[in-house]
């Protein structure tokens, strides 16, 4: 039997279906959904699987309710009101796919460039992720979308520093004497890692947490380390001053697997603990100790997280810190060494999957997601080719995501703009869709998921059918290439072929079906003897190829494009981290879970409350040039001096005027990777 055809058995007594969190999360854990007469009953974390552990976070415990929503998109919806709106009505699907196609391919006949793809992590599945999408606008010959929204720079600094996005083992964090937890709220982000690294804990080790905001995981380490935004590479240079003027390097380490090492030495040299304690608002002392910590403790590691690089020099500051494990050898250790990401483990078959060649030689213009607002508002010109006319959304919400939404929401509601939008709940940009069209959720499909948190590859199985007439997004996209008379035999696939597909023989797919998941062979300690994924094979402190990009070889410290302190006119830099129980905008219209969050708010010290006559629980209004937006202000020595946190990603409909934290981000790049600066930010506080 095929193994779609097991959707249709019938089901009397409760059977557990394995599966995959579809989340934006390095700890992609194994589900076991339990269903009964095809109803599922509940999600729980597979007990089998080593990094899941048998536990769930709280917003992924209540996928249930998430999946049998009773606002959850059940049928096509066309608008009727104006954009922005969010009036429909009901549509068949051969209508509303029919119109679509018609329309792309009219647009199309003028110039496939001025259709746009817009998708990111809504699901981390590589099937309905962008295989089949990928597949259709390749073939389709639309404007390539540069998917940077999250992780770019980080990704792109270790490539440049490490060859590839790699790391240590998670599991072995568990024995690591020191534990930097730099730039991460594990315990709302990363809820399984902070299990290992409380485990080290009770086994004596210390954790040390490196965070603007004193987060849920910064009250929880020994020590917290509150330095301003941005200044990530300037601590990270100091500690390796620190590390070289009491002999704490490993010379060994350093003259056999890196390269540069003379170069950034020097460079680092030049920031003492008092030139960094300046840029980083702390105090020198507490430079030192920590690099005696670091320097003298082992097997120590870092656990980095992607806040810190969304600032103009975030990528920087990743190489910065990706540097410090070889300047003491901490590689040498399972233990020792770092994790920001593992997902270049995954020997992912893309191409396989995604069809560039369907490009036939075509090469459509790239359009940055970060500045989708500024492009959705550009007219065609010979620089940039046409202006934008349809866009298709799938796996995001960009009204409520993207930075500067005002130039977004502005951009969205051209009525020229044709906008198709692929949801399962009617979010912030669903309100500007001329076609609706309802997805399905991570139990009604099959997907294959790698991960960038630990080294697994998991199978999705769906455990129950399509909650009302919801269709996955390969099958959208493989009803409208039909339509739009796309023949190639690529555009048959099913979705379990998909699957299949996305590994090809790199990994033991009949294990993966039995159990759920399947292991990577990674070493425990896979650059004890160096063996980077660099050309070199050596870690690189100094970067050819980004020299030859006209790029500083070396890591160093590179200012916010709004440095905290350097305007009078908006004096406060914000933040904006995620709230606890949401992810991204996913699960702000669950109400179990909105109910703990509460309401939008913004943290702010007590000093810099009082000095603005503020209070707490009062309703301020926060502003910059890019706009404003209205919240309560939650006055807590969370936040420091000098530095508010907003926190998001709450959609715009719920806020108290309409607007979320995006209102005040803006659409400036990172040092590397094309990726957004959201936590480099200047702004000021009223009451409202």
């Amino acid at each position: 039997m095929h193994p779609m055809d097991a959707l249709s058995a019938p089901a009397t007594a409760p059977r557990q279906v394995r599966g995959a969190c579809p989340h934006d999360c390095p700890d992609t854990c194994s589900l076991v959904t339990t269903v009964q007469d095809g109803v599922a009953l509940r999600v729980q974390g597979n007990a089998d699987h080593g990094p899941t552990g048998g536990v769930l976070c709280n917003k992924v415990s209540h996928y249930v309710e998430r999946t049998y929503h009773p606002e959850r998109l059940l049928q096509p919806m066309r608008r009727v009101g104006a954009k922005g709106e969010g009036r429909f009505e009901p549509v068949s699907w051969d209508a509303a796919l029919d119109d679509i196609a018609g329309r792309l391919a009219a647009i199309a006949a003028r110039d496939p460039q001025a259709i746009l793809p817009y998708s990111y992590c809504g699901t981390m599945g590589l099937v309905q992720g962008e295989s089949m999408a990928g597949r259709f606008f390749h073939k389709l010959g639309a404007s390539l979308l540069d998917r940077t929204i999250c992780a770019s720079a980080g990704a792109e600094a270790l490539v440049q520093t490490l060859g590839g996005k790699v790391g240590m083992k998670v599991e072995f964090f568990t024995e690591s004497r020191l534990i930097l937890v730099w730039g991460s709220n594990s315990i709302a982000s990363n809820l399984h890692f902070w299990r290992l690294a409380q485990e080290a804990k009770r086994q004596g080790a210390k954790l040390v947490c490196i965070d603007p905001r004193r987060s849920e995981t910064a009250e929880k380490c020994h020590e917290h380390v509150q330095l301003l935004p941005g200044t990530d590479a300037a601590l990270a240079l100091a500690l390796m001053h620190e590390l070289v003027v009491n002999g704490w390097t490993d010379e060994d380490y350093l003259a056999r697997h890196t390269s540069g090492w003379d170069a950034l030495r020097e460079r680092a040299l030049r920031w003492s603990p008092e030139r960094a304690a300046a840029v980083c608002g702390i105090e020198a002392a507490q430079i030192r100790s920590l690099a005696r910590d670091y320097g003298t403790t082992k097997p120590a590691a870092i656990r980095l997280n992607y806040g810190m690089q969304r600032v103009h020099g975030g990528g920087n500051a990743v190489r910065a810190v990706a540097c410090l494990p070889a300047v003491t050898g901490a590689w040498r250790h399972r233990a020792g060494g770092m994790l920001l990401s593992t997902s270049g483990y995954f020997p992912v078959d893309r191409a396989a999957l995604q069809r560039p060649d369907l490009l036939a030689g075509r090469t459509p213009r790239t359009i940055n997601m970060v500045q989708i607002g500024d492009e959705l508002l550009r007219p065609a010109s010979p620089e940039f080719g046409p202006a934008i006319e349809a866009v298709i959304v799938y796996n995001s919400n960009p009204v409520a995501v993207a930075p500067e939404s005002g130039k977004v929401v502005r951009g969205f509601a051209r009525e020229d703009l044709f906008t198709v939008v692929m949801e399962q709940f009617r979010t912030d940009t669903a309100d500007y869709a001329d076609y609706l069209l309802p997805a399905t959720t991570q139990l009604e499909h099959w997907d294959i998921h790698g991960t960038y948190g630990h080294t697994d590859v998991l199978l999705n199985r769906p455990a129950i059918a399509p909650v009302g007439a919801s269709r996955t997004n390969t099958d959208v996209f493989r009803a409208l290439a039909a339509r739009m008379g796309f023949r190639d035999p690529c555009f048959q696939d099913d979705d379990f072929a998909l699957c299949r597909q996305a590994f090809g023989d790199r990994i033991d797919f009949g294990l993966l079906e039995a159990q759920g998941f399947a292991s990577l062979p990674i070493p425990d300690a896979p650059f004890a003897e160096g063996g980077f994924p660099t050309a070199s094979g050596r870690c690189e402190f100094f970067s050819a190829a980004l020299a030859r990009s006209g790029q500083d070889g070396l890591p160093d410290h590179v200012p916010n494009h709004e440095p905290a302190g350097s305007s009078t006119r908006y004096p406060l830099a914000m933040i904006s981290p995620p709230a606890r129980n949401f992810l991204n905008s996913t699960f702000v219209n669950v109400q179990s879970l909105r109910d703990i969050e509460g309401e939008p708010l913004l943290e702010m010290c007590a000093a810099d409350a009082a000095a603005r006559g503020i209070g707490d629980g009062q309703v301020v209004r926060v502003f910059n040039d890019r706009g404003e937006y209205v919240c309560k202000v939650k006055v807590t020595p969370r936040a420091r001096p000098g530095v508010v946190n907003g926190l998001g990603i709450w959609w715009r409909k719920l806020g108290l005027a309409g607007t979320n934290v995006n209102q005040l981000t803006s659409q400036r790049l990172t040092d590397m990777g094309r990726a957004p600066v959201f936590y480099d930010c200047l702004v000021d506080v009223q009451p409202a």
